[in-house]
């Protein structure tokens, strides 16, 4: 069996390196921040398999306009960035075209079928179980019109995926969680949606089970480079490892490794924010999506966390954190009860594709060296799929049905 090195100790490497374990090779994860808190702690922890749909398509580029427009809006863009952006930006609108859009959407939907199984199966393999709660997922919508809308989509993606979904009123909305007290038009309910734990708690988890079975360094990669006797990873430290085999799972930071190992990619960060109550006085009974407003609540054992929205930026900008406080003033209009104090900011890098697929994916020229990131929205979601399919690339077992997933489509 080989020797095969893990860039990035985020769920992404978590999931990679378990599932690689579970093969018999021997793996060392290099992880920056082992012990911090990386992207992977401040998700929504939520398994959205029925969200099959690519960011870039006609209604979303529509609205945008009016996003940028509000300063509490769902999107906004830091424009000294904007240089840096525009290829991103330009394959984000080519995306949008109807043949783009069906081929992404059958693409995701292939990775979503086996998202839930393939999330048992890694829990398994760390020694986790009830860790994935049935919840079902309530959005919000302040029009009829856009409920309906909605509904219909909604029902469509639901036939696909094999859950159900509901149209609300107002009072049976408020009936199934009463702590909506504001005022909104109605809502849909989605059983396909779960509640994973805490997301640091799970991580936590992943990393304890790897601890015992693996090799986990607190270690910055500086480069990477290929040689025929192996796979050469050097660190900001000097140190220097060989591996037999690599894959690189370091979200956003994946793109200087891609660019050492001679390939190109489109890679930037939708950044999103959140704030995390702990034992708060407000609860729910699932999770609440504000679709319209561009973020979700989450309530998980003694602790509710409000995020989600997108920032283009650069990934070392500094934060702005007006980005949550609008987010919770907003959830107010539908929570009154929500705290005024006493949360946690907190800012993330969604490492993001302009079409929405992430990259799994051997080299085209080594198949020594896997892919796996720019996941957006669904890094949680997809991270159990992603390793599993990581390490049967590696074993040379890849499927034709990868091949959107391809790095090659950027090169």
């Amino acid at each position: 069996m080989a020797h095969i090195g893990i860039v990035g100790g985020g769920l992404m490497g978590c999931a990679t390196a378990l599932n690689l374990l579970e093969q018999g090779h021997s793996v060392t994860i290099l992880e920056r921040d082992a012990g911090g808190l990386p992207a992977s702690v401040g998700n929504a922890g939520i398994l959205a398999v029925p969200e099959i749909d690519p960011l870039a398509r006609p209604n979303m580029l529509l609205s945008v306009p009016k996003w940028l427009l509000d300063p509490q809006g769902p999107l906004t863009v830091r424009w000294q960035d904007l240089p840096a952006l525009t290829p991103w930006l330009l394959r984000f609108l080519l995306s949008a075209r109807p043949a783009k859009i069906a081929a992404s959407r059958a693409a995701m939907l292939y990775l979503m079928k086996t998202a839930e199984a393939d999330h048992v199966r890694l829990g398994n393999f760390a020694g986790m179980s009830g860790h994935i709660r049935d919840t079902g997922a309530l959005t919000v919508f302040d029009s009829v019109a856009a409920r309906d809308r909605a509904f219909a989509h909604e029902t469509e993606n639901a036939k696909l995926i094999g859950c159900n979904v509901e149209k609300l009123d107002m009072e049976e909305a408020r009936r199934r969680v009463p702590a909506l007290q504001g005022s909104f038009a109605g809502a849909t309910f989605s059983d396909g949606y779960k509640t994973f734990d805490y997301p640091l708690t799970f991580l936590r988890r992943l990393q304890a089970a790897l601890r015992e079975r693996a090799t986990l360094l607190d270690a910055t990669v500086s480069s990477v480079a290929r040689a025929e006797h192996g796979i050469i990873v050097r660190t900001e430290g000097g140190k220097e490892f060989i591996f037999d085999r690599l894959a690189i799972t370091a979200g956003v930071w994946s793109r200087r490794f891609v660019a050492d190992l001679g390939l190109n990619v489109l890679l930037e960060t939708e950044r999103g924010y959140n704030t995390t109550f702990m034992n708060p006085s407000t609860t729910l009974e699932m999770p609440i999506f504000f679709s319209e407003h561009g973020f979700v609540a989450t309530p998980f054992e003694n602790a509710l966390r409000v995020g989600g929205a997108v920032e283009l930026a650069s990934p070392d900008a500094p934060a702005n954190y007006k980005r949550a406080a609008a987010m919770r003033k907003k959830m107010r209009r539908y929570v009154p009860d929500l705290p005024e104090e006493g949360g946690t900011e907190w800012m993330g890098r969604r490492p993001s594709t302009p079409d929405t697929l992430p990259v799994i994916s051997l080299h085209p020229r080594d198949p020594r060296i896997a892919f796996a990131f720019g996941h957006g929205h669904l890094g949680l979601t997809l991270s159990a799929t992603t390793g599993r399919h990581v390490s049967r690339l590696l074993a040379g077992e890849g499927e034709a049905a990868l091949a959107p997933f391809s790095i090659a489509r950027f090169q």
